[in-house]
């Protein structure tokens, strides 16, 4: 009920998505019971390794069933060993540039929250990642198949050129165009946003004029897909 509450206030307020930030992709949907038990453990203390696992997992099931309800898109970003040199940590705190991308899974690790609302045309889930291998063998498959999930843009150490190109190759054979969502930017570096998205609109515009070239698709295919890559997809995936 409290987060509930919270999220009608920040939706009242304009916002339009929730953003999770998860060690992994890890989800579960536990019975009922099985889930109050939980809760009581991880409120109470002390917390094991493997509750609060569980706990998250099961916490982005229930986020995911919110945004069933209420309309809130659902962003996920998993996969950053946070806070890796424990020298800097100690000395100066966190996020302090020790933070790590890693191996992650999406097959396994999202299929009970698929199971449960993954094919609920009326959710929007966006998935982000910071493991590049998993671009063409589960996130692109993924997001063709489930009718609830888009991929997310690069996100941080690949919103690059090379990092944004290598995306598009490795994506779109499976999942297309339109079940991804152009460009977003979260980042707090305010002044780089607008070099963010030119960099972004010139290598996606690049991709499709090689498509053009190679007669894999037309010209006004190409133009019709630029506005798409730079507007319309980020428009509708975020119900603006």
């Amino acid at each position: 009920a409290a987060h509930r509450t919270r999220r009608a206030v920040f939706a009242a307020h304009g916002a339009t998505s929730t953003d999770h930030g998860h060690p992994t992709a890890f989800t579960a949907d536990l019975p009922q019971d099985q889930a109050a038990a939980l809760y009581e453990r991880v409120a109470t203390g002390p917390v094991s390794a493997t509750d609060a696992e569980l706990f998250r997992g099961q916490m982005l099931t229930e986020m995911a069933r919110m945004s069933l309800d209420d309309g809130l898109v659902m962003q996920i970003h998993p996969g950053s060993f946070r806070n890796h040199n424990g020298t800097v940590f100690t000395r100066f705190g966190r996020d302090k540039g020790a933070d790590i991308p890693t191996r992650t899974d999406y097959v396994s690790a999202l299929k009970p929250l698929l199971d449960a609302v993954g094919s609920e045309p009326g959710l929007t889930i966006i998935l982000f990642t910071l493991d590049e291998t998993a671009y063409s063998r589960e996130l692109a498959p993924l997001a063709g198949h489930y009718p609830a999930l888009r991929l997310g843009p690069p996100w941080w150490f690949h919103d690059s050129p090379e990092g944004m190109r290598r995306f598009r190759e490795q994506v779109t054979e499976t999942a297309g165009f339109y079940n991804t969502v152009g460009f977003n930017d979260d980042t707090r570096a305010f002044l780089s946003i607008p070099a963010r998205h030119d960099v972004a609109r010139r290598i996606d515009t690049g991709f499709l004029a090689r498509l053009v070239v190679e007669h894999r698709i037309e010209e006004d295919e190409a133009h019709e897909l630029a506005r798409a890559l730079t507007y319309d997809l980020v428009k509708a995936a975020y119900r603006l």
